[in-house]
């Protein structure tokens, strides 16, 4: 049998081979998976992990807004979204120093008021599709500028992120440090650069992923990437290669049997995350097998 017309290759290589629309989902895909997973891997160090879901949240009314005022036009959007990501969080750091208030329960007070807002300026204007497909994406859609978008995100993602490495792992595990031999970069220029990333790749997945969709494949690989190592540059490439697997697989789960991209996707991602909570090095197999050992 000819590999090119065997069953492996009409399930696995000829969606992509045979159409450009799942090309692109599969190239945006990949990007994403390169550049949001390892800041996940941060956000968790970080005990940050909520912050992505509240900042994917929060672009909404960004995003709403561009599409008021230009109807799905990306730039539009994804201009919008940037902006009202960045507002949201420098509203919540500035809460934060000026009241009594602590910088996480401000940001989710904020994200709330801000999805209820873009909820609604997008239903108002658009119709239930236009507020579904921003709402949860569709990978299967994404078109030539989308690709540049996302292609363009993760090359400057993952560059800062190379380039502010060194200075995110000190800020990160030992800010005293940082603040003592680093006089000329104050901490916050660390955490709102990193900030800045976080927003650029929620914004550059919502139309892949959505607005809800998005901090899933930032969050779901590299919690489970901390549970297989201990080590910060083994947790950033695990995560990154488990939301490429999720990336891939979902793309032919949602092509096969017809079920919306981005939730497939992510689907993906937690079923990794389940197969990791069991039989990871920091999961419930090796542990209770480790202590059954011990025990007898």
């Amino acid at each position: 049998m000819d590999i090119a017309t065997g069953p492996l290759w009409a399930a696995l290589i000829s969606p992509f081979a045979e159409f450009a629309f799942m090309r692109r989902a599969l190239v945006a895909t990949l990007a994403l998976a390169l550049s949001a997973a390892p800041l996940g891997v941060f956000l968790t160090l970080r005990r940050m992990s909520l912050l992505g879901d509240a900042l994917s949240h929060a672009v909404l009314p960004g995003v709403a807004i561009g599409f008021m005022v230009s109807g799905l036009s990306l730039t539009a959007m994804a201009l919008g979204g940037v902006v009202a990501g960045m507002l949201v969080a420098g509203i919540a750091g500035a809460v934060s120093r000026f009241t009594t208030l602590k910088e996480d329960a401000s940001l989710a007070a904020i994200y709330l008021v801000a999805l209820a807002l873009g909820v609604t300026l997008i239903a108002g204007h658009g119709t239930q599709l236009d507020l579904l497909h921003i709402l949860f994406g569709s990978a299967l859609g994404v078109d030539a500028t989308g690709l540049l978008l996302v292609a363009g995100v993760a090359t400057v993602s993952v560059l800062a992120l190379a380039l502010m490495y060194r200075g995110l792992v000190l800020e990160t595990f030992d800010p005293v440090f940082l603040g003592a031999h680093r006089r000329g970069v104050p901490a916050w220029v660390w955490q709102q650069g990193f900030l800045m990333l976080v927003v650029l790749n929620l914004v550059a997945g919502f139309q892949t992923l959505g607005t809800l969709m998005a901090v899933g494949l930032m969050m779901l690989p590299a919690v489970s990437a901390r549970l297989w190592h201990d080590t910060l540059p083994a947790q950033l490439l695990n995560a990154s290669a488990q939301a490429a697997l999720a990336g891939v697989a979902g793309l032919l789960l949602s092509y096969h049997f017809d079920t919306p991209s981005g939730p497939t996707i992510i689907g993906c991602a937690g079923a990794l995350y389940a197969t990791s909570l069991v039989l990871a090095p920091g999961g419930w197999l090796p542990r209770w097998w480790g202590t059954t050992h011990r025990v007898a």
